[in-house]
């Protein structure tokens, strides 16, 4: 048995988010290799004025597109009520139990605008046990 026949680059699993019953999101494990790939086609190098250095920059915007796209695979159960709670947002007439689709724009919106969701994603999209394999 070779270890680099066990070893897998991506692995997804349903999680509930914290003290919003219902709201469950489709997050991807990244191996290392995997988030240093998006890191790398994100970076730009430029030569620094002051030092005359070639410099590293990560394009934040294009970053957080490309990972939110890597690591949030689906959602479901995100109510208006509990979208409230994690970004500023006028639901209007809409009842706070309407549900927020899940396509990649509104994804990448929530985590380019909501602090306490973009942590809670890193932290459970790099947490292993959420992706261990759990015998039923």
């Amino acid at each position: 048995m070779k270890l680099d026949d066990l070893m897998v680059d991506s692995k997804s699993a349903w999680v509930e988010y914290p003290d919003c019953p219902g709201f469950e999101v489709e997050v991807a494990n990244l191996s290392r290799k995997e988030l240093l790939k998006l890191k790398k086609e994100c970076t730009t190098h430029k030569m620094g004025r002051s030092t005359r250095q070639m410099e590293e920059i990560l394009d934040e915007q294009k970053f957080v597109k490309a990972f939110t796209k890597a690591i949030i695979k689906n959602w479901k159960g995100l109510t208006l009520g509990y979208l409230e709670t994690l970004i500023l947002i006028d639901v209007g007439d809409n009842p706070l139990d309407t549900e927020l689709p899940f396509d990649l724009e509104n994804a990448e919106r929530l985590v380019e605008n909501s602090a306490e969701f973009d942590q809670w994603i890193n932290e459970v999209a790099f947490d292993l046990d959420t992706f261990r394999t759990r015998a039923d």
